[in-house]
């Protein structure tokens, strides 16, 4: 296992992630975002029926209604559903009665999300995942040599771009649960990096006249069966969040379930080659030793 030779494929993965980064930012230019209601605001209503009526039920009563697609999510109490729909000229339809058919309708309240809420949401979520990419890219240079540092980095980029490259292709609403789970996956894949990152250096010392290539195909290989088990349990437990969380999480685990792909991919391909282009090798963390002279 220790003879496995990854340098060839670690270089042809890493040549295919930075076309697909580059394809991946061309559509984000081209397409954009399908933003939620979260971003750009809209109206909130909830109503409560009977126990036994479903979200199909109400679905198509509602998109016709309103002549757009409503989001319809189950709130804290059976029978009890929340309705988000932006506001357009046909957001004064009277919600009773295009729900008349289902049996008796309650609307408990109504609310407006305006454009400008939207506005600052968009901002201060911009602002989050700027302030963390720089708190990681801080911890990253305190820890590493810039150049086995500039690998993290680089795949994390990757991870948040195929993500967002996914929702503006598929147009599917980018709200903040999706916008949760970018950040969540910055600290997913920065965890994988490190592990990778922390090998290298440990051979870079232990191992000085290893050639580099070598010390990354070892590091990889110790810390591939870490790697696989906490991807694949992860992965796991985000499947069943996907399969049984519904349309509220739907986005957020469908985020997560490609970063977590894309995290454990780039940080073995990427994540290794680019330090290695850079020029690292066991010079740059050599000892230095300090002596006294007369």
């Amino acid at each position: 296992m220790k003879n496995i030779n990854l340098t060839k494929w670690r270089y042809i993965s890493s040549a295919i992630s930075i076309f697909l980064m580059l394809a991946s930012l061309t559509i984000i230019g081209m397409k954009g975002f399908n933003w939620g209601l979260d971003f750009t605001g809209g109206v909130v209503t909830e109503v409560q029926l009977d126990k036994r009526i479903t979200s199909s039920e109400l679905q198509p009563l509602l998109n016709a209604a309103y002549q757009q697609e409503v989001t319809v999510i189950s709130a804290s109490e059976p029978g009890r559903w929340v309705l988000r729909y932006a506001d357009t000229a046909q957001s004064n339809v009277d919600i009773a009665q295009t729900l008349a058919p289902l049996g008796e309708v309650q609307v408990l309240n109504t609310s407006i999300v305006g454009p400008q809420v939207g506005k600052e949401l968009a901002e201060q979520g911009g602002l989050a995942l700027l302030v963390a990419m720089l708190c990681i890219l801080g911890y990253l240079s305190y820890r590493f040599e810039w150049r086995l540092a500039s690998g993290a980095i680089f795949a994390l980029v990757h991870d948040v771009i195929f993500v967002l490259a996914f929702f503006s292709l598929t147009q599917m609403e980018f709200n903040l649960t999706v916008l949760a789970a970018v950040l969540a996956i910055l600290g997913y894949s920065l965890n994988d990096s490190i592990i990778i990152a922390d090998r290298i250096r440990e051979l870079l010392i232990a191992k000085p006249k290893l050639a580099i290539q070598e010390t990354n195909n070892q590091a990889i290989v110790a810390t591939f069966s870490r790697t696989m088990v906490t991807s694949g349990t992860t992965l796991m437990t985000v499947g069943a969040l996907w399969i049984m969380g519904g349309g509220p999480l739907e986005g957020f685990s469908i985020a997560m379930f490609i970063g977590i792909l894309t995290g454990t991919f780039s940080s073995i391909s990427v994540g290794t080659s680019l330090p290695e282009f850079l020029g690292l090798n066991s010079e740059h963390y050599k000892v230095q030793v300090i002596t006294d002279t007369p």
